[in-house]
């Protein structure tokens, strides 16, 4: 080992003889050995230097200087080596001690423990049978609760509490179908459980197929139901309206003396409101219709885990049987099917709300309403349809007022039932055309019943029926009975029908979605009126009337109808809920102004027909008398006797504004039948005598219009006076003194203005004077010729030239 070490101190004074770059090279290759790194780029080096030897030489070199370093670690574990094997000699002494003390405590041990070895192996025997017998008494007390459970099954089974069974098919699956020791009897449960989840299927299936049929039943009835209080609701507004409007027209006719109390009855719950509906745990038996079948399905498929499958199949037959429900039969007409019809799709879609807002999510709100939409359509397909056909306003009118008692009641379960009531609306001038031709044809009806004789009224409720009931009535005081009215039956007729059409027009428009309808109401009672009414009545003036009774009745009954359209229009207001001073202040003109004044036109007509017989009496006049009648010529006494009889009928049915335009129409054509007498060819000659007479008679007839004074106010009886003011005028210049004021316009405006110049002409050359001499005045009364004669003269000259 000295030798080596002296090795390796000469190597490196050896190498120290060496070039310095051979040094470096070595340095470097033994540094990358050392540090584990690659040799290979001084491998490439040396080739490429082409200098292989030194690299080995390197290498010769390095593992030479490593080998002392190897001697010296083999040295140091050498004696670690020798210390150890020193070690284990002492130890093997110590272990063979140790062996000889084991071997007598295991003698020992043995010969202690083998007795109790036995005793443990019996008790690890009485412990297995102890298992076993408790795990054999877990399985019997498992099969009992489990046969418990199966008999607890059977039992709901036969009590039909289906859900009951199933939860106990459930609990059998999830705690001990896995756990039952008993493999026939896990095998049975395996084939019956399934069985028994099969008939449950069937018979709740076979239960809400049962349901389905009678609900169909129950819709109908339902719909009934809740459409029947729909009417009553109305019902119980529109009487409370009636009292309303009783109520106003009392205050308007200002009996402060009366209270008034308007009581309106409580109203239903109805059918459709959330709380104490009557509805519980899916019945409803105050209405007759029981979902708890329904839901108990639902329930049970719900348990099955058929949810989704039971929601298909229920939405599915529903809609089938709301598509039957729209078939509508042709064998029967829809007048008397349609209220079937409609309570069918109503009662469907009550229960379907019910259904929708109880059923736990059995049926979505999108699909209930797409199924109103449906019905919707369908509804109004079937209006539209039958609308068209229908030629009888009554029967439009009474499937329009059970289509919006529909509306009502199901706008009461939130459906938008607008659609419908535009169909109602689209419809509306086709009603009002059928019920106008009805009218016609009932007015013409009444028209020709009329025995044109005033109607004779025997007790009070026929006074009510035929008189207050229209306010035709001109006192509040109740007449005695039997009472004579001034008009005939058809005015009370034509009254009745009247407000029986607007009756029906407002009841048309009302609860059709238009709030503000007395527009429309007024338009066709103005066409009632003005086209039918007043058309009838001048087709009856033209073509039925015979006599002056008659004529006269016709007149009076106009007078009367006056009134009545007043009560129209304030009628048709009221229904519409339209003040009543709204109707005051828009009225027109009276709508039977035409045959009002056919009527009087008529009268007239015969009236003067028949003054013109005793007209024809002026021919016995005589024109040159020597003396001036002082007692008035035949024709007018005779005309007079005539109008004073006339009068004393006339006022007992004509009203005064009616009999003044009569006989101010009569008069003036009494006034112009004596100016046409002068002014004809009948006479050719007259005196002042004569004129004087004609003085006398106008007198005598405007002394008949002055004793009308108790009958007709100061106004009216100077209006009739005028009526004779072309007669009076002209006999008034005839007799003047101071003929020549007829030229001045202001006076002949004054005095003369009803005074045709041509005719003055014509009549005053017809004036003679007593010696048979032409008159060149106009009022010269003497044998001797007016000194203003020559002046006169050329006045009618003047008068000849105008004309």
């Amino acid at each position: 080992m000295q030798s080596t070490r002296s090795r390796r101190k000469v190597a490196p004074a050896a190498a120290d003889g060496g070039d310095s770059g051979v040094k470096l090279e070595q340095l470097l290759l033994s540094s990358a050995i050392c540090n584990g790194e690659d040799l290979g780029p001084f491998v490439r080096k040396v080739f490429a230097s082409g200098r292989p030897e030194t690299l080995l030489h390197h290498l010769r070199h390095f593992a030479r200087s490593k080998e002392s370093e190897i001697e010296e670690v083999c040295k140091s574990h050498y004696q670690d080596f020798i210390l150890a094997v020193d070690d284990l000699r002492s130890l093997l002494s110590d272990v063979d001690s140790l062996k000889s003390s084991l071997s007598d405590s295991n003698s020992r041990l043995q010969s202690v423990g083998g007795p109790l070895l036995s005793s443990l192996d019996s008790f690890v025997e009485a412990q297995n049978v102890s298992k076993n017998v408790n795990s054999a008494l877990q399985s019997v007390i498992l099969c009992i609760k489990l046969t418990e459970l199966c008999s607890r099954a059977n039992l709901h089974l036969s009590n039909g509490s289906f859900y009951m069974v199933l939860k106990c098919l459930d609990s059998i699956e999830n705690e001990f179908q896995d756990k039952t020791p008993s493999s026939s009897l896990k095998r049975m449960l395996e084939r019956k459980i399934p069985e028994i989840r099969s008939h449950i299927e069937r018979k709740i299936s076979k239960e809400f197929g049962d349901w389905l049929v009678d609900i169909r039943v129950v819709s109908r009835n339902l719909g009934q139901l809740a459409i029947g209080q729909a009417s009553a609701a109305r019902q119980r507004e529109e009487d409370l309206r009636i009292k309303q409007r009783q109520a106003e027209e009392q205050s308007r006719l200002s009996l402060r003396g009366c209270v008034y109390a308007l009581e309106e009855d409580d109203d239903d719950g109805g059918l459709g409101g959330d709380e104490n509906d009557g509805y519980n745990n899916g019945n409803n038996g105050l209405f007759g219709f029981d979902l708890t079948p329904l839901y108990r399905a639902y329930h049970i498929h719900q348990t099955l885990g058929l949810e989704d499958r039971f929601k298909q199949y229920y939405f599915e037959n529903r809609k089938l049987q709301l598509t039957s429900d729209f078939q509508v039969s042709s064998m029967t007409p829809f007048l008397e099917s349609h209220q079937t019809f409609f309570a069918q799709i109503a009662g469907f879609f009550i229960i379907e709300d019910r259904i929708l807002r109880t059923g736990g999510g059995l049926v979505s709100k999108m699909e209930v309403e797409n199924l109103w939409e449906t019905a919707v359509s369908k509804m109004c397909s079937v209006l539209e349809d039958q609308f068209s056909r229908m030629q009888t306003a009554n029967h439009l009118l009474l499937i329009k007022d059970y289509v919006s008692l529909l509306g009502v009641t199901l706008r009461r379960y939130g459906y938008p039932v607008d659609a419908l009531l535009n169909v109602l609306s689209k419809h509306r001038d086709k009603y009002h055309e059928l019920l106008l031709s009805d009218c016609r044809k009932q007015i013409a009806e009444a028209l020709a019943a009329d025995k044109f004789e005033q109607m004779l009224m025997k007790k009070e409720y026929e006074y009510s029926m035929n008189v207050l009931s229209f306010q035709l009535q001109t006192s509040d005081i109740v007449p005695a009975f039997p009472y004579v009215a001034p008009f005939s039956s058809t005015v009370p007729d034509c009254c009745r029908i009247v407000r029986s059409f607007i009756e029906d027009s407002v009841s048309f428009m009302s609860f059709g979605g238009q709030l503000d309808f007395f527009d429309v109401v007024k338009k066709y009672l103005d066409r009632l009126l003005g086209e039918v009414l007043d058309g009838a009545l001048l087709k009856l003036i033209s073509s039925s009337v015979h006599g002056v009774s008659q004529a006269m009745q016709v007149a009076a009954n106009m007078a009367v109808l006056e009134r009545a359209c007043d009560f129209f229009f304030r009628h048709a207001a009221q229904l519409s809920g339209i003040p009543l001073r709204m109707v005051e202040r828009g009225r027109k003109q009276f709508p039977l102004s035409k045959a009002r004044d056919a009527a009087e036109d008529m009268l007239s007509g015969m009236l003067k027909r028949k003054v013109d017989g005793f007209m024809t009496l002026i021919e016995n006049v005589n024109w040159m008398t020597d003396e001036a009648s002082q007692g008035g010529n035949e024709y007018v006494n005779e005309v007079i006797i005539y109008l004073e009889t006339l009068v004393s009928t006339a006022q007992q049915i004509l009203p005064p504004q009616v009999l003044k335009r009569v006989l101010q129409d009569v008069l003036s054509h009494i006034s112009e039948k004596i100016v046409g007498a002068l002014f004809g060819d009948s006479v050719k000659r007259f005196n002042v005598n004569a004129i004087m007479g004609i003085d006398v008679d106008i007198r005598l007839l405007e002394s008949f219009a002055d004793n009308l004074s108790p009958v007709f106010s100061e106004g009216d009886t100077n209006q009739l006076k005028n009526a004779l003011a072309e007669s009076r005028q002209l006999v008034n210049l005839l007799l003047s003194n101071h003929p020549e004021n007829f030229l001045n316009p202001v006076i002949t405006e004054k005095s003369y203005n009803a005074l045709d110049y041509r005719k003055v002409v014509t009549i005053s050359e017809k004036l003679r004077d007593s010696s048979d001499r032409l008159f060149g005045t106009f009022g010269s009364r003497g044998a001797k010729q007016n000194p203003k004669k020559k002046s006169l003269d050329a006045l009618i000259k003047r008068l000849k030239d105008v004309s």
